[in-house]
């Protein structure tokens, strides 16, 4: 008995933990956002430092959300490639609260267009070298281009130079050196790009969870 109470109360936890992060009131649409703290280790410390997101919080990842009856899915470029995730499956990533976000209301048909062309993207690798434009995406990378597309191909969000120095400073973050010299490629300091926490602050859409 004391087992079955034991393997109960874990699995009740991981419910919890897994889809008691979407805020109750709060039916998600096709088109929203949804923001994510992974908390993925140095990487996204480095990135977290260097963007700001809405209400000083920290996102390092962000998906499109995808209704389909009465499933929702993720679209989202993350691990090898552009994908199709299950929420459940998304929102087990990490115990940290999500943000929602939502295009203001004469966005909608934009963002539904969006949502469209980020599924005809599943596939395509995902953007470990972060630039902008070599056919390849990472996850807000994929937005920016669904929403530029969905928007008669006219900038949507903004596009910003990428910094990978320690604020305030002339110093590359450590991590950052050693991602690169990996790659065998040079840091793309102030080439542009786009973030997480920069689309959160979009003065184009509202957050259902501030």
């Amino acid at each position: 008995m004391k087992r079955f109470l034991a393997i109960f109360l874990g699995l009740f936890l991981i419910s919890e933990i897994s889809f008691g992060q979407i805020p109750p009131g709060i039916k998600l649409k096709t088109g929203d956002f949804i923001f994510q703290d992974l908390d993925c280790g140095p990487l996204c410390d480095a990135i977290e430092q260097v963007t700001k997101s809405f209400g000083g919080r920290h996102f390092s990842h962000i998906g499109l959300v995808y209704v389909q009856k009465d499933s929702v899915f993720i679209v989202e470029a993350i691990g090898r490639e552009v994908q199709l995730t299950s929420l459940d499956l998304f929102l087990k990533r990490t115990p940290n609260p999500v943000l929602i976000g939502r295009v203001k209301k004469q966005y909608t048909a934009v963002a539904k267009k969006a949502v469209k062309y980020a599924l005809e993207e599943k596939g395509v690798p995902y953007d470990d070298e972060f630039i902008y434009n070599n056919k390849k995406y990472y996850c807000s990378e994929l937005i920016y281009d669904a929403f530029k597309r969905a928007n008669a191909g006219k900038d949507f969000f903004t596009l910003q130079p990428m910094t990978f120095k320690k604020p305030k400073s002339d110093q590359f973050f450590p991590v950052w050196i050693e991602y690169y010299a990996k790659l065998g490629i040079p840091i793309p300091e102030a080439e542009p790009g786009i973030n997480p926490g920069g689309i959160s602050t979009s003065p184009l859409i509202d957050i259902l969870n501030p």
